[in-house]
């Protein structure tokens, strides 16, 4: 199904959304990191100077995601780990603020987590420090999980399985909520290091989750194959609903293995491209656990995308307070 291009929607109060009064709970675990992004003025000069504006702000795949859960109403909590230090006491006000109930670990003597963004246009690379999110361990994700008894669906950022020194974390969360009942997205994170690890130990770990999303460099890089189709298509072997994103292209969802949804993504004025494909998990997956069909789900997810590249950072605008979401910080 292909549906027309259009500009980007503006932001939609969520009492319009038509979603439930009493939204699913979701359960977000991933990275709380400091993003250091410059915004390049040309492409990047190896060995010699690039010209650009550099800034200071909040990141992280799990973050990105729980913040732009908590901007379109929904009831979420972030289970991560900060360094005790300005920066992770920092991110976690943030987040706080924003509606997110943060369950978060602070580590002593471990700096929190920061990534160096080089973003140009459509494209951004990172440099990446991941700190005290390597010490999220499985005490951490059992302790959150028992603690949420009204939650009914997991995201995890692939990052804490992707590192032999949170994979026991990223584990215990599949087990988790497999054990719950709970429904469960994955996001794939990165092509680079799912290629470290090997795509068949990743997709044994996440074997029949209801959704994985992938954009195109890790869905080739988990099928070997370069067709984003054919890459879906293939990754609906393992997991129930496969979602393939192609940047400006829109996303593929693959359901049963047989159906094939294409949603193109409204045009937007690219400012940075940092947490696109974190917006575009968080709208996708908001509508889904509504019960909204493919072609829906992919829509929410392209219009957050496109609206996240118009900011520079991964993060939307401070969310107005609603009933029922008031921020509550759990750090420890």
């Amino acid at each position: 199904m292909r549906l027309g291009r259009g500009a980007p929607s503006a932001p939609t109060p969520p009492s319009a959304t038509g979603h439930p009064s009493r939204p699913v709970r979701i359960v977000v675990i991933g990275d709380v990191t400091t993003d250091v992004v410059a915004l390049l003025k040309a492409p990047l000069a190896f060995g010699s100077d690039t010209p650009g504006t550099v800034r200071t702000l909040p990141g992280g795949q799990g973050a990105n995601t729980a913040a732009w859960l908590a901007w379109l109403g929904r009831q979420v909590a972030l289970v991560g780990a900060v360094g005790d230090d300005d920066a992770g006491q920092a991110r976690v006000r943030e987040l706080t603020a924003a509606g997110v109930r943060c369950v978060v670990r602070r580590c002593p003597g471990v700096p929190t987590g920061t990534v160096l963004v080089l973003s140009h246009r459509h494209e951004r690379t990172m440099v990446s420090q991941r700190g005290a999110n390597l010490h999220l361990d499985g005490h951490d994700i059992t302790e959150a999980l028992a603690a949420a008894t009204d939650a009914r669906h997991l995201h995890l950022s692939a990052y804490p399985l992707l590192d032999e020194a949170s994979r026991t974390a990223g584990l215990r969360a599949l087990a988790e909520a497999r054990r719950r009942g709970m429904t469960i997205s994955v996001d794939a994170a990165s092509a680079e290091p799912l290629r470290q690890v090997g795509p068949d130990r990743f997709l044994e770990w996440v074997a029949d989750v209801d959704i994985l999303l992938a954009n195109a460099d890790e869905a080739t890089v988990l099928t070997g194959k370069a067709n984003p189709h054919e890459a879906a298509l293939h990754l609906a072997r393992v997991v129930r609903n496969p979602v393939v994103k192609l940047g400006r292209d829109g996303a593929i969802w693959c359901e049963g293995g047989t159906g094939i949804y294409r949603v193109e993504a409204p045009t937007a004025p690219v400012a940075d491209s940092t947490g696109a494909g974190d917006a575009f998990a968080a709208g996708l997956v908001a509508a889904w656990v509504d019960g909204s069909a493919p072609a829906a789900a992919l829509r929410r997810g392209c219009e957050l995308g496109s609206l996240c590249v118009t900011l520079v950072g991964g993060r939307p605008g401070p969310a107005p307070q609603r009933a029922g979401n008031a921020p509550e910080s759990l750090s420890r």
